[in-house]
């Protein structure tokens, strides 16, 4: 009979073993199940209105309407070139303002062409800035649309330089 008794106490010891692994695994497969069951709560969208960034926006190309022209004007899509000069046979693209899924952006195409413009950029405005004449908004910032406002005044009166149109035909 005592033989009997250690063959009990090593399936028993055996059972005891994988007991604590099981035990993790069983809680893992719990919080699972918990946060299947748990409904699904929306959270509010925390999207700023971008509609109200892009108007603005186009408020910064409004005062040059007269020298430069629109492209394109759809909700969401706004471009303007400047008539008077061609590249490749078509008006040069001079700014434009494209609303994407998380923000909207505005094109300068003059500070491209002379990066100088950018001398004495403001931190706020060089923080939006993505690429070499890309700046990012999500929300309105009067101050950074000022500077652009006068970097797109700055970026005009370089395009109607005899220099900048040497330059251009050099291009093409």
């Amino acid at each position: 009979m005592p033989a009997a008794k250690s063959a009990k106490t090593k399936s028993a010891k055996k059972k005891t073993k994988p007991a604590a692994p099981k035990k993790a695994s069983q809680k893992a497969a719990s919080q699972k199940a918990a946060k299947k069951a748990s409904p699904k709560t929306s959270k509010p969208s925390a999207k700023p209105d971008f509609a109200t960034v892009f108007t603005a926006l186009r408020g910064v190309l409004k005062p040059f309407l007269g020298k430069i022209a629109m492209q394109t004007d759809v909700p969401g899509n706004y471009h303007t070139v400047v008539p008077g000069l061609l590249h490749r046979g078509k008006p040069l693209y001079f700014a434009g303002i494209k609303t994407g899924k998380n923000y909207v952006s505005f094109h300068l195409l003059p500070v491209y062409y002379s990066p100088d413009l950018l001398k004495g950029m403001s931190p706020a405005l060089k923080k939006r800035m993505q690429g070499k004449a890309c700046f990012n908004f999500t929300s309105i910032d009067p101050g950074c649309f000022k500077e652009l406002g006068r970097l797109a005044a700055s970026g005009l009166k370089k395009f109607k330089t005899a220099e900048f149109r040497q330059q251009l035909q050099r291009y093409q």
